[in-house]
This record gives structure tokens, sequence and C-alpha cells, in this order.
């Protein structure tokens, strides 16, 4: 039976993760909570049910057409490669990152990841997990919600986050390749760590490495700021699906206009 947009409760496996119901949740939010602290990411597999899955995977099939597709090299840093700092400085390091971002007003009214993002349940979730509050949705017309589609050849360079935090729903795993890579907690407020970043940057630190798994249905929470990570070139016909949740600590974040036409290729259209 079809799935309604006007019942986003229906889209999660509430049996396992009760998100209508903090209190009941709270042995699930603990766990979350430790696994940041330790390793900067939260993995909630089985989150979404299978028919959840597939019907949003045919919505991401469907939109990435209307996407922008970037491919730029960039420091790890969402900067340019700047050559005034030495050979091996992590500054001046440059890695190819290319995927078709699909805007926020893309997705229509009857989206199931619309309603998904919209429900009150799961912000409120996110922000128990994360043990930020209160969270609120970012006023990014372009940017609040997102799909990363990522097709044969396409991939993410190492980088930093500009944000906090990232939460990730994935769709769907490409055919081979596509793999989430992370060294966590690798720099600290006030310490950007450069020989430690160096070292994983160069593969001398292997041992720092993690590969998340990216199971479709798995609800990712994850502290990107402070940890370096990078996703593998995807291999194959069947695109990798991954839909990017926005929300922030503070009421009314936007993104930049510069950070807009790189990934969208465009502005919002006025009183959008």
């Amino acid at each position: 039976m079809p799935i309604s947009p006007g019942e986003p409760a229906a889209l999660v496996d509430l049996d396992r993760y009760p998100v209508n119901d903090l209190e009941v949740a709270s042995a699930i939010v603990a766990g979350a909570r430790t696994a940041l602290a330790d390793r900067g990411v939260a993995i909630l597999p089985g989150f979404l049910r299978p028919e959840a899955v597939g019907a949003m995977v045919a919505e991401a099939d469907a939109l990435a057409p209307r996407g922008n597709h970037q491919d730029i090299e960039g420091s790890p840093y969402l900067g340019l490669p700047d050559e005034s700092y030495p050979v091996g400085h992590p500054c001046r390091f440059g890695s190819r990152s290319a995927l078709t971002a699909v805007a926020y007003d893309l997705f229509p009214p009857d989206s199931l990841l619309r309603a998904l993002y919209e429900w009150d349940p799961l912000m409120a979730f996110v922000s128990a997990l994360l043990d930020r509050a209160p969270l609120y949705r970012y006023a990014d017309p372009l940017g609040a919600l997102n799909v990363a589609s990522m097709f044969d050849g396409d991939e993410l360079g190492w980088h930093f986050d500009q944000t906090d935090f990232v939460v990730s729903v994935a769709l769907q795993s490409s055919d081979g390749g596509g793999n989430f890579e992370n060294a966590a907690w690798l720099r600290a407020a006030g310490d950007e760590c450069y020989e430690e970043v160096a070292a994983v940057l160069d593969g001398r630190a292997p041992h720092r490495v993690e590969t998340l798994p990216m199971v479709p249905g798995t609800l990712m929470v994850f502290e990107g700021r402070r940890s370096l990570h990078r996703v593998t070139p995807v291999v194959g016909d069947r695109p990798r699906h991954v839909a990017l949740l926005a929300y922030d600590t503070e009421p009314g974040t936007d993104s930049t206009d510069l950070l807009k036409l790189v990934r969208y290729g465009r502005l919002a259209e006025a009183g959008a």
C-alpha cells in the first residue's frame, strides 16, 4: 500500500525507533550520544521502513535529472588549494568533488522526503541524539533538504564540513565504490592539528580512517566539522543517493550566495 506524505510516522520503523516518544527511546538516545562522543558519528540502521526507502529512491531517481552537477577541486577546508603554504601542508592539498545536488525547492508537495524532513517529531529526535536543543530547520530555500546523487565516476574529496553536524538518510548504494571514509575528531576547537590531517591525506595514518556503512534506510548523525571524511569514487550504473536534512541551533540559518551558486548553480527565486 502506498505511503501518504500526510502520514510521516509511517515512514519510520517506530517499533525499532520510537521517534515520537523520547522517553521510550531514551536508551537509543543514550547509545547515540556515546557513539558521537567516541566516533563522531551515530548510525541507526533500518530507521526507514523498506517500502519508504523504495518510494524515496523512486523520488530521487526522478529528481536527479533536475539537480545541479558540480565537479570542482578544493582543499579539505572547502576553499581553493593555497599554494602560499609549503608542499605537504593540508591547506595546499587539493582533491576532486563531483556530485549532483537536488535543491529543496524541487521537491514536490507530495514528496515523502519533504514530509520526513518537515515532521516535528523527527527534528525533536535528532535534537535529543545530538544533545543540542532547540533545533530549527534551515531557512535556506535551496539547502534545507537535499538529495546528493553520485553517478559513475563521481566522488567527494577529503574535507571537513562547515557546519557542526550533518543529518543524512542513506537511500541507495552504488554498484561499487561510494564508500564513506571517516577520520573522527581529527581536529579540535582552536587547534587545526595540521600534522595529523596531513598524515591522513598522505595515506600515512590508515589506522585513523574508518569506513562507515551506508546501508539504505540508515539515519546517520555526524560531527563533520571536526572529522575529516570523503566518499570514494562511485562505480557502476546504479547511482548512490543520500538525503541531507539541514538543521541548526539558531533560527533563520541560510547559506551564502556563493555556496548556493556552487552547489545548485543558481540562487533562489525572489519570494521563495
